[in-house]
Parts: structure tokens; sequence; C-alpha cells
């Protein structure tokens, strides 16, 4: 069994900052995490590795930085870690960066044989979108099945656990296909000083567009359809008032009078 899992570097939620030129997401300097999801998704594919005994590889795109991330899930029980940089992809959309990842995706394949499974978060935490995953699903050709929340491999075939806003489908699809995943309840995966180690001394192999055969035009912003005419981050007001009757009748009086000046209601 051989699986990849993607992954992504996203800002800290509380340290966001906006490039005013190009509106794009500054990253150099700007505290970053494991996008949440995505480690729901390692969390997956170690479990199934230690039931099937698969081969784990993670794969992201972004700068140097990211090996970061990419060290984290080492630690976490991933078996290789690739990272995929090039000014050129620099500004990608959802689109250009399922084009990147896909096309490097099947140069790993070429090495390394098909992955039978490729696991992805539902989204990442910056952008929202949940469109990657199944974009690299569409450009390789794959079965998808988004938000999983469990799956089992019998044998050509993977059963997913999908949630949905009635509860739960099961649902099949022949191997190798790819599954987007949700939050699991499964207990998280905790590294332990040996792995650590371990992963702090890896050598993170890099793929840049030389190592690919890859269409310029459908890279970075000139590969980009979606256009941002204006990203910003809302300012933090620190107005407030404090309500404080004798009573909840006498609060909530006060309360829809604040209500009134302030021209809510």
């Amino acid at each position: 069994m051989n699986i990849l899992v993607c992954v992504k570097q996203v800002p800290d939620t509380t340290e966001i900052k906006i490039d005013p030129e190009t509106n794009t997401l500054l990253r150099n300097g700007v505290p970053s995490i494991a996008n949440p999801y995505d480690i729901c998704a390692l969390e997956l594919a170690v479990r199934c590795k230690k039931e099937h005994g698969a081969s784990v590889t993670v794969l992201t795109m972004g700068p140097e930085q990211a090996k970061a991330v990419l060290k984290e899930c080492l630690s976490l029980g991933a078996d290789h870690a690739y990272l995929v940089s090039d000014r050129l992809f620099g500004g990608s959309d959802t689109l250009a960066t399922s084009y990147i990842l896909s096309t490097a995706i099947r140069r790993l394949e070429q090495e390394h044989g098909v992955y039978d499974l490729i696991l992805c978060g539902k989204q990442a935490i910056d952008g929202d979108t949940a469109q990657v995953g199944p974009e690299i699903a569409e450009e390789l050709g794959r079965p998808q099945i988004t938000y999983a929340a469990d799956l089992t491999l019998a044998g050509e075939e993977i059963h997913v656990k999908r949630e949905t806003d009635d509860g739960y489908d099961i649902i099949g699809a022949k191997l190798p296909a790819l599954a987007t995943v949700i939050k699991t309840n499964f207990p998280p995966l905790v590294p332990t000083m040996k792995s650590k180690l371990a992963a702090n001394r890896a050598v993170i192999p890099v793929i840049t567009s030389n190592d690919l055969e890859i269409d310029p035009a459908r890279c970075g912003l000139k590969g980009s359809p979606t256009k941002v005419r204006k990203t910003f981050v809302p300012p933090r007001g620190k107005k407030t008032i404090k309500i404080s009757g004798e009573n909840p009748e006498e609060a909530a009086r006060q309360l829809v009078e604040a209500f009134r000046q302030a021209q809510v209601l």
C-alpha cells in the first residue's frame, strides 16, 4: 500500500498579513502552522500504515520554510517527504496549485510507483475553498470521496465514512483514489523524542519546475484565473459597554437601548 498525503503550511490565523500590492498572503516572517485538516488526513494515513503496512509520503508546495511542516509530519509517522518550491509557482490559486501538485505526484509515481490512496484535508484554514483536493483528483483522473471521517481498505477498494448534513454515508471507490478528510475523533498523533530528532535530521528533497514537465502558463499568477480584487484584515475595535442591570429585565432593556443607539435595531 502506497499512500500520499498532501499537506499545507498555513499562517497562524492570529498573525495574518496581506501584501497590498498583490492581495496575496505574506508568508515570510509570519508564524505558520500545519493545516489542522491535513494533520487529520495524516492520522488516517498512519492508521492505515499500522494496519496494512503502508508507506506514507507527505507532499507540500511552498517556500523553504514549509519544510518545518514536512518535518513535523515525519515525526508523526510519515516515511518520506517532498517540498515543491519554485518562484514560478508563487501566487498560484487553487487551480494552478492543483495542477502543479498533480504534476509533481506524477513525477514521484514514476520513481516510487502509483499512490494507491491520496489524502488531503477537506480545506485549508487560510483560504477555506475545499477545492485543491478534488481538483487534484480531476487532474489525475481518479475517483474522489470528500468529507471522510474514517476509511477502511478492502482489497482493491476503499470504503469511506462520509459526513453529510443528515449523518454519514458509506461510499466505496476503486483504488487508486483520493479522499479529503474532515476533523477526526481519533486520539491525536504524538511524536516521540526519537522521532522528533530523526525528523529534524531529515533531508527534504526539493522539487522545482526544472524537475517537472510543466506548462509555465498554468502556474503562478499568470495561470490563476481567480483574481482577488481586495484582501484585508478587519480592524479590531475595542469599544465596549458594560450592561449592569439590577435584574435580567433591566439588563435586557439596557441592551435593547444600546442597540438602538448604535442603529442596530
